[in-house]
């Protein structure tokens, strides 16, 4: 895939004097050559966004099942040192490392039918006992600093062991409980973002909500199309799992 050829996936819209519109809608990946849909998001693009839009207020809207640790990682911290006011909108969902992103908001505005998933880190890996056990080493770090991060955002009386629990867990949590344990805003019910119609999907996301496979896009802010995820693209978005949780 050639850079020049990538569409930009940073959907900038309504852009005023002051602030700036900025959509999360693909997974994150840690370079351009990574981003293999048009919607796929890097630290590099994210930069330049930042530096183009140097102090602006920045309306950020997410639906996103995540991605790669590290490079959402430094979009978070990216994001966290920009100057401007910061309101993030968690359009369908905010899951893995894009619940990270999330919480870089000083606003944070989630529907009730919108949700934050929240698991530990994966790693596909080879090697011997000593390598394996180097790379659980290096997964309980980095769930320690994503857990920092949530602590971050807790509301008053929000116990971090609670949050720990359903990290391990995997935890799935609609725009009302959120409200238990983070500072979020609720919001009223957005129509629904996607229809999710994948065995690979319901297969290793345990704790997946029922209703969630009812759900299918009417209207979204964006006027973006759905994602709706089949059989037909399985191996596709399987190929992309094992590239991008690292």
């Amino acid at each position: 895939m050639k850079k020049d050829n990538l569409i930009d996936f940073l959907q900038v819209k309504n852009a005023t004097e002051n602030s700036v519109d900025l959509y999360f809608y693909g997974d994150i990946v840690s370079s351009w050559c990574g981003a293999w849909d048009d919607t796929d998001q890097y630290p590099e693009k994210v930069r330049d966004f930042l530096k183009e839009h140097e102090n602006k207020d920045i309306n950020i809207y997410i639906n996103s099942g995540g991605g790669s640790v590290f490079a959402g990682m430094a979009i978070y911290n990216m994001l966290k040192r920009h100057q401007g006011h910061k309101t993030v909108y968690v359009d369908g969902l905010a899951g893995s490392i894009a619940s990270v992103i999330a919480m870089v908001g000083d606003r944070i505005v989630v529907p009730k039918n919108s949700f934050i998933m929240i698991h530990k880190p994966l790693v596909g890996v080879i090697g011997n006992a000593n390598e394996l056990r180097e790379q659980a080493e290096l997964l309980d770090n980095i769930e320690q600093a994503i857990i920092n991060v949530y602590e971050d955002k807790l509301v008053e009386g929000a116990n971090i062991e609670d949050i720990k629990t359903m990290v391990d867990e995997e935890t799935w949590l609609n725009g009302e409980e959120c409200l238990q344990y983070f500072n979020i805003e609720l919001a009223e019910e957005n129509k629904a973002i996607a229809k999710v119609d994948s065995e690979y999907i319901n297969k290793n996301c345990k704790n997946i909500p029922q209703n969630i496979n009812k759900k299918v896009v009417e209207e979204v802010k964006n006027e973006e199309q759905p994602i709706i995820l089949t059989n037909y693209n399985l191996d596709y978005y399987k190929a992309k799992l094992k590239m991008y949780e690292m």
